[in-house]
């Protein structure tokens, strides 16, 4: 199926929107003050070891130190992997590194030892030997003439072993060679700067967004790929005819009037793409919601009634469900653990068949993931490797108000607590009169509703309450002012 590919520049910000059929599939984010970290190789300094956590701490110059595990950290087939970490690292110590997961939330960027430089059809790994080949490429005897094309290519005695990606099933003896030949420059700059540089000091850096989209994204289904940047553009382009000259006739400048993402409605799939509600065709709808520690996906057959049987509603229901699911994962970049609770089928034939729909939608995407069946509770547990932020955490922030709750304590709720903070004040200061500042809201009830248990307290406490609106107050915030 034909993808194009849409890339909208500004100086602040790349975003990439991929299309199938006119409807947007997946969606990237780059901004110029926030780079991703991914596939960066710096060299490091240990800031701490934690015995306890069999992991350590490594400032490689970022804001928060990075965080290294144990089973991360690369040794040379001489078993010392399984040595604790304390014997393996020691605070101070100088160490190349690579962002394997960017900073997530309040978690600092995730690293590695073992390096890995991606070209656009290989990636080389400069402490291994063997050749190994992407898990897309089934056919057996596809692997095997791939494997015999990189070998014959390699020098014998020359260090480094490779990953042959999905991309260069059809590639040509020529085309490997180029792209060995260009990893190799890569990795010898790295040394050669890691030699003079001092911790922690970065060595490699990853391509940005618009060449990433040439790298990792398009494949010989992709047809055009429109920038609406001449500069990003010619930059583009040069690349692609230096690493990938069969794709360079498929970029294209944008040069229409109207913004390219308003002309595919992507503005629109974005605002979408944030919300919690997503409504299916056929009248039922997914709520999703994000948490730190995993993602929930409920469906609900909302409008949609159906035609011969309720149970004939819920199958057809779970069957798009199924699919939306699929495409919402892209959109939003889903990571880590997710719950999705299709509504209950009886049927184990039903269930089978929205499972393998699902496991079909999910085998476009790019990320590697894991799908497991039902459970006893009806739920689907998955994952899916998350390497970088969401989208949702990419462009937006906790509400201010709710502070990320999603929920404000009622008008009522605030005035009962403001009840209770008086009466605790007066039983410890001896104050002439007490003064509420609040919302209008909550000034409002204090007024109307909750007159009666205003009066009665300040009959108790035998001092005054008067009331101020502040107009600049949420309706959670408050002051009392002891006069």
């Amino acid at each position: 199926m034909s993808e194009d590919i849409l890339v909208n520049v500004t100086p602040q910000e790349t975003r990439v929107a991929i299309m199938q059929q006119a409807v947007v599939q997946e969606l990237h984010v780059e901004r110029s003050t926030a780079l991703g970290l991914v596939g960066n190789v710096y060299i490091g300094k240990v800031a701490r070891v934690l015995p306890g956590m069999q992991s350590a701490f490594v400032d490689i110059g970022c804001e928060r130190a990075a965080f290294l595990h144990v089973a991360d950290i690369w040794e040379a087939r001489n078993h010392e992997a399984t040595k604790p970490i304390e014997r393996l690292l020691s605070e101070g110590q100088s160490l190349m590194v690579q962002v394997v997961k960017d900073p997530i939330g309040t978690k600092g960027a995730r690293l590695s030892t073992q390096i890995s430089v991606a070209g656009r059809l290989l990636v080389y790994l400069p402490q291994e030997s063997h050749i190994g080949i992407s898990q897309r490429i089934e056919d057996e005897a596809e692997r095997a003439v791939l494997r015999e094309k990189l070998t014959h290519l390699l020098p014998e005695g020359q260090s480094g072993g490779f990953i042959i990606r999905t991309v260069a099933e059809s590639a040509s003896e020529r085309e490997l060679s180029f792209d060995v030949d260009y990893l190799r420059k890569v990795w010898a700059g790295i040394e050669q700067k890691a030699l003079t540089a001092s911790p922690p000091a970065l060595l490699h850096q990853d391509l940005n967004l618009s060449l990433r989209v040439l790298r990792d994204m398009v494949h010989d289904d992709t047809g055009r790929i429109l920038i609406d940047s001449r500069e990003t553009y010619r930059r583009v382009l040069g690349f692609a005819q230096d690493f990938i000259p069969n794709v360079a006739a498929r970029v294209q400048h944008y040069l229409g009037e109207r913004p390219l993402f308003d002309l595919y409605s992507v503005e629109d799939e974005i605002e979408r793409a944030l919300a919690r509600r997503v409504e299916l065709k056929s009248g039922g709808y997914l709520i999703i919601d994000q948490t730190e520690a995993l993602t929930t996906i409920d469906v609900n057959t909302g409008a949609f009634v159906g035609g011969r049987s309720f149970d004939d509603t819920i199958f057809k229901t779970n069957l798009e469900a199924a699919q939306v699911i699929a495409r919402q994962l892209r959109l939003r970049n889903l990571g880590g653990i997710i719950i999705l609770d299709f509504i209950d089928m009886e049927s184990e034939e039903h269930r089978n068949a929205v499972l393998n729909e699902l496991r079909k939608a999910l085998a476009r995407d790019r990320v590697r993931m894991t799908v497991n069946g039902f459970t006893q509770l009806g739920l689907v547990e998955m994952t899916r490797k998350r390497t970088r932020e969401s989208l949702a955490h990419v462009l937006c922030e906790a509400c201010p108000v709710c502070e990320g709750r999603g929920a404000l304590k009622t008008a009522q709720t605030v005035c009962y607590q403001i009840l209770r903070d008086i009466l605790r004040e007066s039983r410890q200061f001896n104050a002439r009169e007490f003064r509420i500042l609040a919302s209008q809201t909550v000034i409002d009830r204090f007024l109307d509703d909750e007159s009666q248990h205003l009066a009665m307290l300040e009959e108790f406490i035998r001092k005054p309450i008067s009331l101020q609106v502040e107009n600049q107050y949420s309706q959670e915030q408050y002051d009392v002012i002891l006069m």
